[in-house]
């Protein structure tokens, strides 16, 4: 199965992961959102989320309404 090629304005990492390879990184979509994949499998599959939902999403994050264990 291939995977749609999601454009994105380049793939960030957080600067907490230091050089851990055990991360998730991040990317602006183009058209509007947020996209998470792997790092380890940056070839392989992610996820994107319409901006509302990922503002809300870092916003609970953020206040403490979701672990961030």
């Amino acid at each position: 199965m291939t995977m749609p090629e999601i454009s994105t304005r380049g793939w960030y990492k957080s600067s907490y992961s230091a050089q851990a390879t055990e991360c998730v990184e991040t990317g602006h979509v183009v058209t509007s959102g947020m996209a998470v994949r792997d790092s380890k499998d940056p070839n392989g599959p992610a996820l994107t989320f319409p901006a509302d939902a990922w503002t809300a999403f870092v916003t609970a994050i953020k206040s403490g309404e979701l672990p961030n264990a």
